[in-house]
């Protein structure tokens, strides 16, 4: 019988090669920036498709060897709460407001601070940006409903109200869903609003913005968002 050339060692050591080639091919690809899609949670939402992951997310503390450890150790039940893998942090306000933040906001989040709007704290959390806006989901707003606005605004009076259907009408008839259909949340199109309600944007229209279709506000705005956190 011919014996195999170089014997069961020689083999058994370029699998021992191949493989470790493989892992580190593949641990290279899931770090670099080459391969961020890989990790990602899911698509990134509308206008963010050409942010990279780094953007956002800050680095976090310690090396790559040490986050893996921290998770094994909270997955072993020796450590409180896992630590972020990857080498980022998870996104807060401040990485949003980076590029977001203006001068002229309806609804800066810093507003619901305050002690009158604890309730919509506690219901919607609009403090947080990501409680609309959370990120890879493929989408503008991820807010499902369009008629939050009833956790602010119920007792809302206008001395000389403008539109044909008074807004107390409208409150006193719970059409909450009607308010975005004149009213962009942080007022950053121009547009002209409508004095009558029947002319108003269709809900409709509203939710597919919220997807990411085309704005039903106009395309031209107050204020463009900073690419990166840098002036654009």
């Amino acid at each position: 019988m011919r014996a195999i050339a170089g014997g069961p060692r020689k083999w058994q050591n370029r699998a021992y090669l191949t493989g470790f080639c493989l892992g580190f091919a593949l641990l290279a690809f899931t770090v670099l920036p080459v391969g961020e899609w890989f990790h990602a949670k899911g698509s990134m939402n509308t206008g963010h498709g050409k942010l990279a992951c780094a953007a956002c997310h800050k680095n976090a503390p310690g090396s790559f060897r040490q986050q893996i450890q921290a998770n094994l150790r909270h997955a072993l039940g020796r450590r409180e709460g896992p630590a972020p893998f990857f080498g980022r942090l998870p996104v807060g306000n401040a990485d949003c407001m980076a590029c977001h933040e203006r001068p002229n906001d309806r609804h800066p989040v810093y507003r619901f601070l305050e002690p009158r709007f604890s309730q919509a704290r506690e219901k919607l959390r609009p403090h947080q940006c990501v409680s609309c806006h959370a990120e890879h989901q493929g989408r503008r707003v991820t807010l499902a409903e369009t008629g939050y606005c009833v956790n602010c605004h119920k007792d809302t009076r206008l001395k000389k109200d403008p539109i044909d259907v008074s807004h107390a009408d409208l409150i006193a008839g719970k059409q909450w869903d009607s308010c975005l259909g004149c009213h962009d949340f942080h007022g950053n199109h121009i547009m002209q609003t409508e004095k009558s309600v029947d002319k108003r944007t269709p809900t409709e229209k509203i939710r597919a913005y919220f997807d990411g279709g085309p704005s039903p506000y106009g395309t031209t705005l107050h204020y463009k968002a900073k690419q990166d956190g840098q002036d654009g």
